[in-house]
């Protein structure tokens, strides 16, 4: 039989009340939103089970009073992602994994009305020097952490946005790289291909390589590729959708899997016109699956998909950088080898990812092209800051060369 607790009066306490005996206060204990345990008082009952019920009404809209004036940087920005309904799936996830990464165990524990903005601009200083984390990088952490102070601001938590100018002050840091990848030189990126494509071990990537240096698409955009965006007749790629591979949460436990994810703006959805050496490729990869298969992966309703891993199914991006870690370290290996035997110096090809490919095709195109509308467009850019800023680079890079190159012509000193 269960035992119920009583007052002095013989009335019943509900769950979390007691009735002290040194003065007979009732007194009813909680957890707040931020798992502190929590207790208010009062010497009538009733007035105690009112509170009790405005706390409980108060938990549950995300207005707890006792937490509002101490809130962390953690309550907030849990009480923001809980009301982006309107995200994406793969956004959503990719938010929470850079929070939880970067802030949540440390930053994340500050009461959020304590912070300046010095104290964020430090914060952001630690990241920059102490984790090495690139620009790119900490402006994902920026879109994550200026929305969630804002919310701060709209619900009177705050008066000012601490995070407002954090980033402009970051970029006026002299001497440094602001997140922009170094695309591989042409010699490079000559030697990587012809290495692939002579390698019997390595050759299987050559016509993915070819095509992520041959049109500049985004990693997710080149593995969801289908047959059905290629028309060979008019020698033209069209960019629609790219796939995604992310962590969710499924029956309590978190899982990887792969999704379609359609462009974030009309840029991102655009057409590539195929130059010879992807058109080649590609026909002799369709070939090739005409008389071996092709891919059967079936991801939210789309099939068809171009690149394939060897068990048949579409490439997960972190295993082409792992392979292609393993081919740059097996060339160089090899390269050092044979150009100490030729007495010359090695052509080394340097530490890079399929996002530098991206950035490597990019800065061939702006060392051909002048028309940045062109390039943006090709490129998929939302932002024509973004293709002046690799333009500007490779402008940079071409001074040396211009200069000797135009000596050499006038031919007058």
């Amino acid at each position: 039989m269960a035992y119920s607790r009583k007052d002095k009066k013989g009335r019943v306490l509900r769950k979390g009340e007691t009735q002290r005996k040194c003065d007979g206060k009732y007194v009813y204990t909680y957890t707040d939103t931020l798992g502190r345990r929590r207790s208010i008082y009062s010497k009538d009952i009733k007035i105690l089970r009112e509170r009790e019920e405005q706390l409980i009404k108060d938990q549950l809209d995300g207005l707890d009073t006792y937490v509002a004036g101490s809130a962390t940087v953690n309550f907030v920005f849990d009480r923001y992602i809980s009301t982006k309904s309107e995200l994406r799936a793969t956004t959503r996830t990719n938010y929470k994994y850079m929070y939880d990464r970067f802030v949540r165990n440390g930053f994340g524990k500050k009461k959020i009305a304590t912070i300046k903005f010095s104290d964020v601009l430090q914060f952001y200083h630690h990241l920059l020097k102490d984790k090495k984390i690139q620009v790119n990088t900490l402006e994902i952490i920026q879109t994550v952490l200026h929305p969630t102070f804002q919310l701060a601001v709209r619900d009177n938590i705050i008066r000012n946005n601490p995070s407002d100018g954090v980033m402009a002050q970051i970029k006026k840091l002299p001497g440094r790289n602001h997140g922009v990848r170094h695309a591989l030189t042409l010699e490079q990126q000559r030697a990587f291909i012809r290495y692939v494509e002579d390698s019997e071990k390595f050759e299987n990537w050559v016509t993915l390589f070819k095509f992520l240096l041959g049109t500049g698409c985004r990693i997710g955009e080149a593995v969801g590729i289908r047959w059905e965006d290629i028309d060979f007749k008019k020698r033209l790629i069209s960019i629609n959708h790219s796939l995604v591979y992310y962590s969710r949460e499924y029956k309590e436990h978190s899982m990887c899997s792969f999704s379609i994810s359609l462009p974030k703006t009309e840029a991102g959805i655009r057409i590539i016109p195929m130059m010879d050496t992807v058109y080649e490729a590609l026909k002799k990869e369709y070939a090739f699956q005409e008389e071996n298969g092709f891919n059967e992966t079936e991801i939210d309703g789309m099939t068809g998909f171009v690149f394939s891993n060897r068990f048949g199914n579409v490439h997960n991006p972190q295993a082409i950088n792992r392979a292609i870690k393993r081919i740059y370290e097996a060339y160089n290996a090899e390269e050092v080898v044979k150009a100490a035997k030729e007495k010359r110096e090695p052509i080394l090809i340097p530490h890079f990812s399929c996002h530098h490919l991206r950035h490597t095709f990019c800065s061939r195109f702006c060392e051909n092209e002048t028309n940045l509308k062109v390039i943006q467009s090709v490129m998929g850019h939302a932002d024509i800051e973004t293709t002046m800023d690799i333009y500007a680079e490779v402008t940079e890079t071409k001074k040396y060369e211009s200069i000797q190159e135009l000596a050499r012509k006038l031919d007058v000193f």
